[in-house]
């Protein structure tokens, strides 16, 4: 998978994607609307950020890319992709559980914090990337 060179764009299906890991420098892209929210993205090879009207969505370490992110009252679902492995934190409901799928497998159930963040990390190599469908319990 190729890093999102326009930053932040709306595919066909309705899902977003987002995030260049390439880049040696912080770039950011700030009020792409999109299905009337307002998101911004900020990546770099460190990091990868998104916001929904001013609130978290997601974040890696390292930087990613993420094609196809689609959210729901009960499920994400997004490919991810990065020079390695790479930890990333979505915002979801607080102190819920969810089972979370890498490529199809089950990783197991999870429960978010008070503040509803849940980190997962994903053992990835180069050219490489991993499915991910985040399912609330």
């Amino acid at each position: 998978m190729a890093a999102v060179k326009e930053l932040l764009r709306a595919e066909a299906d309705g899902t977003l994607s987002f995030g260049d890991y390439t880049l040696a420098s912080k770039t950011k892209k700030e009020n792409y609307e999109f299905e009337g929210d307002v998101y911004k993205v900020k990546t770099f090879s460190e990091i990868t950020k998104l916001e929904k009207n001013g609130m978290f969505v997601y974040e890696s370490v390292p930087g990613s890319a993420v094609e196809n992110f689609r959210e729901t009252d009960t499920e994400v679902v997004f490919t991810v992709s990065a020079k390695g492995d790479v930890q990333f934190t979505l915002e979801l409901e607080p102190e819920s559980e969810y089972e979370v799928f890498i490529g199809g497998d089950s990783a197991g159930k999870m429960s978010t914090n008070l503040s509803g963040k849940l980190s997962v990390s994903v053992e990835l190599s180069s050219d490489q990337e991993a499915q991910v469908k985040v399912v609330k319990c």
